[in-house]
């Protein structure tokens, strides 16, 4: 569950907004006073994922605690504002801030681009071309499929990926690669490029991803 500080001084639009992101199964801390949102901020146990800011605040003005966030933290913010105008707009991004949805806007709108901004910060994996690797389980997508790769395939298309461009001999795949041989006699690679080109959708006669050198081995071009 991710945590959201919310900051909102409009009580009823401060219920409208907590109620509505609980369905989402966020988790919302809400508070009208600026000043106590900060000290929550500094000191609280929880790491929040984002901060939703209105501007027309009691205490302090709305740009002053963006300025004061940006100063103890880089959680990203949201500024949710009826201040409308482009210059609030281009001050919100000069403080700091993230996003700026001015009021009135749906909820559910809110709820996009907070998850728009979690897949920007949470999102660990790697995207190479239409590939994207998650080191960690070892896998591939391609356009958000999930390749089912065999470890040695998997290997041979995480080394292409870091080795875009750059002509791949059998003997250094070979050696590259756990559980395979070289020999040069022996097509054992051929096999399991083969293999590899089929899952992603490759044609060896009209390559989009990974050609053949003749003579040599392979070259990664997608």
């Amino acid at each position: 569950m991710d945590y959201i500080l919310l900051i909102e001084d409009d009580l009823d639009m401060q219920v409208l907004i907590t109620d509505y992101l609980n369905n989402y199964d966020f988790n919302v801390s809400a508070y009208a006073k600026p000043k106590e949102a900060l000290e929550v901020l500094k000191h609280s146990k929880e790491k929040y994922a984002v901060v939703i800011l209105d501007l027309m605040l009691p205490q302090m003005d709305g740009f002053d605690v963006c300025k004061e966030i940006r100063g103890i933290s880089s959680v990203p913010i949201i500024i949710s504002s009826a201040r409308g105008e482009l210059s609030d707009k281009i001050l919100g991004f000069d403080f700091g801030a993230d996003d700026y949805l001015a009021k009135p806007y749906e909820p559910r709108e809110l709820v996009l681009r907070i998850n728009s901004i979690l897949r920007r910060t949470t999102n660990k994996n790697k995207i190479v071309g239409d590939f994207e690797i998650d080191e960690e389980k070892m896998l591939v997508k391609v356009e958000g499929y999930t390749l089912d790769l065999t470890q040695i395939e998997y290997e041979l298309l995480h080394l292409f990926l870091k080795n875009r461009g750059k002509v791949m001999s059998r003997e250094l795949l070979s050696n590259a690669v756990n559980g395979i041989e070289y020999n040069s006699k022996d097509r054992t690679i051929d096999m399991h490029m083969s293999n590899l080109r089929q899952k992603i959708g490759d044609d060896p006669k009209e390559p989009r991803y990974i050609k053949s050198v003749w003579g040599i081995g392979y070259k990664f071009i997608g």
